[in-house]
């Protein structure tokens, strides 16, 4: 099986005519854990809604592939079965339907028809999943999402990501709104599927996340486009002095490139 490979080259993407995305170069492998900083307003939650397909956002220019395949030309059940995921911002609720039937359906969407996981060794694999993250067991048989708490919800993100088992995650903001209990929670999760099998882009305003999860590359963006990347270091001199440094360093003006979504 080859190592998993997400390669973004010269994206760039419109919302209702206005450009946010500009531009974008990315490449993420099986084993890695990138992160992506930046501004309000740059195009950080836009990059990964236009990579799982909403069709708000417009491609205009660029390519996007998943394991050598066209991600761009793929709806977005085929993206998601490419072994691409994203745990949102701000999950859904969908009443009627349990957490537990909700990811037996995910999971065995992803499997070949006959080739069903069993549902004694699919409750077991829960089970365990929900240790690691310290949930009640009574979270399964809750409707999706309903009631749950802010950190509810980005715990009830990593465990469809720790069940699902996708090739390449996108985690947006997935550590807004948690208290620091929940934070190590949730980082212990995302750190269990650490493997060459695995790869992660992580989108956050804070470093505090990245104190749990040690990124392999972290990036900066502005304008729409990818300005600066090094390693766990950057972040942490982002933490202490801002953006202000970067962008007189490159000479980028004091602007965004729109609202993100």
């Amino acid at each position: 099986m080859s190592t998993p490979n997400l390669k973004i080259e010269n994206l760039r993407v419109s919302i209702e005519d206005k450009e946010i995305i500009k531009g974008l170069n990315l490449e993420i492998n099986g084993g890695e854990i990138h992160a992506i900083m930046g501004p309000n307003g740059t195009g950080k939650s836009t990059l990964s809604s236009a990579l799982m397909g909403h069709p708000k956002y417009e491609v205009t220019e660029g390519t996007a592939t998943m394991n050598g395949e066209d991600l761009l030309d793929m709806e977005v059940d085929e993206r998601a079965k490419s072994g691409l995921f994203l745990a949102m911002q701000y999950p859904s609720e969908v009443s009627g339907i349990t957490n537990a039937d909700f990811l037996r359906s995910a999971v065995n969407a992803r499997r070949e028809e006959g080739d069903e996981v069993s549902l004694m060794k699919f409750i077991r694999e829960l089970d365990k999943k929900m240790d690691v993250l310290e949930m009640d067991n009574a979270f399964a048989h809750r409707y999706l999402n309903e009631g749950f708490s802010g950190g509810e919800k980005k715990r009830n993100e990593i465990l469809q990501l720790m069940m699902i088992q996708p090739k390449i995650a996108i985690l947006d903001e997935i550590d807004s709104g948690l208290d620091i209990d929940a934070l190590k929670v949730v980082a212990k999760g995302v750190n269990e599927m650490r493997s060459n099998d695995f790869g992660c882009l992580i989108i956050t305003h804070y470093q505090r996340l990245l104190n749990y999860i040690t990124p392999d590359k972290v990036h900066v963006m502005m304008q729409g486009r990818i300005v600066k990347s090094g390693g766990p270091e950057l972040a942490q001199r982002l933490e202490a002095e801002g953006y202000d440094w970067i962008k007189e360093e490159l000479g980028i003006e004091d602007e965004t490139v729109g609202q993100e979504a």
